[in-house]
């Protein structure tokens, strides 16, 4: 056996050596400070003026982002013949060398992003175009021209995915993309374009097209059938019209948010489109003006003037959306516009849509009927308007019966029809903040109409009646719902009436807001809801720490902007400190001397106090920060913390010791006097 230990002992040596060597393999350091992962090449961020000739001649892909790169010479690749990726992003680019990429025959993908290339771009353009088999290119700031653009690309027929954002590009024409075939991303957002004259004409492969964030006025006689995907938001763009046509359009998602578009866009009489995003425009609906007056028979005329001849199209832009096919839309989002109706039979159209978003606009009334059933509609948002109307025209069919998610919040509402979600069996989340909305009594009680009614909605798990002006809920509104999460903030007086609500939330509740409801430390009882995890009671007038969340297993509590001089100083030891994970407790009026709670909190495992920051506590008139106490401070509150009996004893110790010797030292000076006196005033012969 001995005779086997040294030969076992070099044999995990050789293991271990060649584990080592290995490793190296897999990730390595190269001499110029560059990290090696297999074939990957890493020297982001080396302050490299030039690419070295040391690394690995096998490197497929090097990333030389984040250097001082100026020059990219005829001889800084001839080591990497199997190079495919390249990525010089953030240099000081200023040329490409023609014969840069003479033996990287093989480079698909390759990053010039922020370098300075309109310095040399004709240079530039004669070494790229030495790359027969490149797919990706991405030009984005390089502070190039239209032309400078039309002469990098000229002879690359081969490429897949072009990016020239962040340039200068003003206009665009037919010659600038004629002999890019193969291109099927186009990414030309933040530029200055203005105008396009059939520039993507000849792009027949083209899918998605990106020109987010330029100055274009309208989109007229747009005919790209086989565009899927087209941005064109952040613009001023204040018309978009299709071409119409029987053509198949294979357009899918058209992003038109952050426009000046006065009408709903016209859009092809065939397409696949899912996703429409008209957010943040200047929309409305002209088939019938707020006072009533029909606009129905009025068209307008559109003068269009293409090279020598002109053409002059009549459209009725309050009917042309009947003609568009919207069968396959998905999204429609309608937000931030001036949309205060609805035309007849619009969502009628759309029997696919499961996200509809018309906040922030002018509506004062909202109707559903069996006609416009949205049977597949998941996500209404009729948020920030001026509703004070949800009408509903049941019948015998189901009207939103997939809904999931209502957000009515910012209205006027003062209550939702009866009945309403009897037909929205699958809903789980309901806001109704700021509206003046009052919910149901129970059965059998005086109920004041309108009102809100959830009881019995058992899907029902999010609800939020923040500022809604609640004046103390009704016995058991919540009866037969499921609610995990309730937000009652902003209600000031919605806990003064009977608190028999919360017994039936006990078994479900896990998010609790009673921010700003005039909460004092007896009020509410919280010791029965054992499933709470959250709950916010800032910004109330909490003088006392409520001693029924002791009991508790929360995970996150907001004490913030309250009444609070300290907190329990065994607040660590209860089941709620050990169950805290999140604790926010600034802007409270604490005592410096009363922080033995604080002390305890910064020892807890795994808590977090994150305005930990913000918290003070006050000494006098000063304010100060509860960690950093001066030590005239801690002196001050060591006297005030000290047993009184003994402080009172010993301030009285002097005092009458010095009392104790002034007597002794009179009675001392005065004795033989004394007793003379007293022997002259009561001294008696005594009989022998």
């Amino acid at each position: 056996m001995e005779a086997l230990l040294p030969g076992l002992s070099l044999l995990l040596l050789l293991l271990a050596v060649g584990w080592g060597s290995g490793m190296d393999a897999a990730q390595a350091t190269s001499p110029g400070g560059c990290e090696l992962v297999q074939s990957i090449m890493d020297c982001t961020g080396r302050w490299l003026s030039s690419i070295p000739g040391n690394l690995r001649d096998d490197t497929e892909e090097l990333f030389f982002d984040d250097n001082t790169i100026q020059v990219l010479g005829n001889a800084s690749l001839l080591l990497y013949p199997q190079l495919w990726h390249l990525s010089l992003t953030r240099n000081r680019l200023e040329l490409i060398e023609p014969g840069a990429f003479l033996s990287s025959q093989g480079l698909e993908v390759l990053s010039l992003t922020d370098n300075l290339l309109f310095t040399n771009y004709s240079l530039t353009a004669a070494a790229l175009s030495a790359l027969p088999a490149l797919r990706t290119l991405d030009l984005a700031g390089n502070q190039l021209r239209e032309d400078m653009v039309s002469i990098l690309v000229s002879n690359l027929s081969s490429l897949e995915s072009l990016s020239v954002a962040r340039n200068v590009i003003m206009r665009l024409d037919s010659s600038i993309f004629t002999n890019l075939t193969q291109l099927l991303e186009l990414n030309l957002e933040k530029n200055y374009i203005f105008e396009i004259d059939n520039a993507f004409e000849g792009l027949q492969r083209l899918q998605r097209l990106n020109i987010a964030y330029n100055y274009l006025p309208c989109l007229v006689g747009f005919g790209l059938t086989q565009l899927r995907v087209l941005n064109v938001s952040n613009n001023v763009i204040e018309w978009f019209m299709t071409l119409q046509s029987d053509d198949l359009f294979e357009l899918e998602v058209l992003d038109l948010s952050h426009n000046h578009l006065l009408f709903f866009p016209v859009l092809p009489q065939q397409s696949k489109l899912h996703s429409l995003l008209l957010q943040d425009n200047r929309m409305s609906f002209y088939q019938r003006l707020p006072n009533g007056t029909s606009l129905a028979n009025v068209t307008v005329q559109f003068l269009i003037i293409d090279g020598n001849s002109t053409n002059i199209t009549t459209v009725r832009l309050w009917d042309e959306l009947c003609h568009s096919n919207l069968s396959s839309l998905h999204l429609l989002d309608m937000s931030q516009n001036q949309v205060w109706g609805l035309p007849d039979d619009f969502l009628a159209q759309m029997p696919s849509l499961t996200h509809l978003k018309l906040n922030q606009n002018c509506l004062e009334a909202f109707h559903l009927s069996e006609k416009d059933p949205l049977a597949m509609l998941t996500d209404l948002d009729l948020s920030q308007n001026q509703l004070v109307e949800l009408g509903m025209k049941v019948g015998t069919g189901d009207i939103l019966p997939n809904l999931q998610l209502f957000n009515l919040s910012t209205n006027r509402l003062q209550g939702l029809p009866p009945g309403i979600f009897t037909h929205t069996r699958k809903i789980t989340t309901l806001d109704l903040s700021h509206n003046r909305v009052d919910l149901c009594p129970q059965p059998g009680e005086a109920e004041s109409l309108p009102c809100v009614d959830i009881r019995g909605v058992e899907t029902l798990t999010h609800l939020s009646l923040a500022g809604c002006g609640l004046q103390g809920l009704s016995s058991h509104p919540f009866q037969g719902t499921s609610l995990m999460h309730l937000d009652l903030s902003d209600n000031h007086q919605v806990l003064s009436g009977d608190l028999g609500w919360l017994q039936d939330l006990v078994l479900t509740l896990q998010v609790l807001s009673l921010r700003n409801t005039s909460l004092s430390s007896t009020t509410v009882d919280f010791s029965a809801l054992n499933s709470l995890v959250h709950l916010d009671l800032s910004g109330n007038s909490l003088s006392v720490f409520p001693s029924s969340l002791g009991t508790l297993r929360l995970h996150s509590l907001d004490l913030r902007d309250n009444c609070l001089p300290a907190l329990p100083p065994d607040l660590a030891q209860v089941p709620l400190g050990r169950s805290l994970r999140e604790l926010y407790v600034s802007r409270n009026p604490y005592n410096c001397c009363m922080l033995g709670w604080w002390d305890a909190l910064q020892q807890v495992e795994g808590l977090c106090v994150p305005d930990w920051q913000e918290v003070t506590c006050s000494h006098g008139s000063h304010a100060l920060s509860p960690g950093a106490l001066p030590e005239p401070v801690l002196q001050s509150c060591r006297w005030q913390t000290a047993d009184l009996v003994l402080l009172y004893l010993v301030l009285a110790l002097p005092t009458c010791l010095t009392l104790l010797v002034a007597f002794v030292v009179i009675f001392l000076m005065l004795k033989e006097k004394l007793l003379k006196m007293v022997k002259t005033r009561c001294g008696v012969s005594s009989p022998y």
